[in-house]
């Protein structure tokens, strides 16, 4: 597993980066909490992430296009899928962050897909 150095979000290349955090006690990640789910320290580091994961699971309404995404740091984010139709998309798909906050801090981080899933490497 490949670590990142820690950033600070104030810098100009990290405005638009998907960022997370990593416990400094055990160096679980996780993404916006206010406590380790491990060992519930509340010290974290932020670390920038590469934006790559692979989709677990869809959330509400098939047009909606919202799925829960393991990033390969080790955390799960809620994602919007953008540039495809929601009959396209399944478990398994890789996809990378488009845009990973929207300008005012809200809505979901943007992916889209750069690999689909196989009926065979569906989870």
């Amino acid at each position: 597993m490949a670590t990142t150095a820690p950033v600070t979000p104030n810098t100009p290349e990290d405005r638009g980066a998907l960022l997370f955090q990593r416990c400094r006690w055990c160096g679980t990640p996780a993404y916006r909490r206010s406590f380790c789910r491990a060992c519930g320290a509340t010290a974290f580091q932020r670390e920038r992430s590469t934006g790559a994961g692979v989709l677990v699971r869809r959330i509400g309404q098939a047009p909606l296009n919202t799925w829960f995404v393991a990033m390969d740091e080790g955390f799960t984010l809620l994602c919007q899928i953008t540039r495809t139709a929601p009959v396209v998309v399944a478990v398994g798909a890789r996809v990378r962050v488009v845009r990973a906050v929207a300008p005012l801090d809200q809505g979901l981080p943007l992916v889209e897909l750069t690999y689909r899933a196989t009926a065979l490497e569906r989870w």
